[in-house]
């Protein structure tokens, strides 16, 4: 039974990790109707690449954990994808600067990382290593989320914080986090389990934060109004609005 809900959430968790990769198709489709990455960065995605590499090692050396690597396989190609539009559509300083990222951090590093590790460590001391890597470079994932969170509690507006995204990464969170307490699979859960309480604070957050389009207008316009009506008015000010509600009663 165990091990059927285990295949079950992992096979749930690779379909929502897969719509979580696949989230930032809008900007670069954005990126190849205008010719241009314009402000984007390419960090975030360099980042997101680097950490598939170590999933996909982590999910091929340790026992029964083939659904951790697949997912992150597609992730992988996925982010190659970007990267190739994003080098393509880059002003030449930023193509320079995201061709060495590339290089340092998503081919030098990774392959001497797991080299060293498959080839000079053994059994659980070559999972322990290579699940740590993994959990170090999730948390660098985390950073946009609580980027997010910074962002609405500053502007007091979910327009930075897209409500489809954040439920995805707490259903993503949510469903990693219930494979690993199944499988007892600390690394994996780890941070997910980050990710599943981000993503719920991102969501009740939205519930806070939320209003109508025409309530938010209304909002808008009385703080406007509000701005720019002073506290006493004077005495000129006074008789123009008893002027007004003279005319009107008449």
């Amino acid at each position: 039974m165990a091990g059927s809900l285990i295949i079950f959430f992992g096979m749930l968790g690779n379909i929502m990790s897969g719509l979580v990769y696949i989230s930032p198709a809008n900007v670069f489709w954005r990126i190849c109707k205008r010719g241009s990455t314009e402000e984007f960065e390419s960090i975030p995605y360099v980042s997101k690449l680097l950490n598939a590499y170590f999933w996909i090692y982590y999910g091929l050396i340790k026992p029964d954990s083939l659904l951790v690597a697949t997912v992150n396989m597609f992730g992988a190609v996925v982010e190659i994808i970007f990267l190739t539009i994003f080098l393509l559509f880059a002003p030449p300083r930023m193509k320079i600067r995201t061709a060495i990222l590339v290089v340092v951090l998503d081919v030098v590093f990774p392959a001497a990382a797991i080299l060293c590790t498959h080839f000079l460590l053994h059994g659980d001391t070559r999972i322990d290593v290579a699940g740590l890597l993994c959990v170090a470079f999730s948390m660098v994932a985390y950073a946009s989320p609580l980027s997010a969170i910074k962002t609405l509690l500053l502007t007091k507006s979910v327009e930075y914080m897209p409500f489809l995204l954040s439920f995805i990464l707490f259903l993503n969170g949510g469903v990693w986090t219930a494979y690993a307490l199944l499988a007892k699979d600390l690394f994996v859960g780890l941070p997910n389990g980050t990710g599943f309480f981000l993503g719920t604070l991102q969501l009740i957050l939205y519930a806070i934060y939320w209003k109508p389009k025409s309530s938010r207008r209304i909002v808008d316009d009385l703080e406007h109004q509000d701005k720019h009506e002073p506290l006493i008015k004077s005495s000129e000010q006074l008789q123009q609005d008893t002027h007004t509600r003279t005319t009107v009663v008449s």
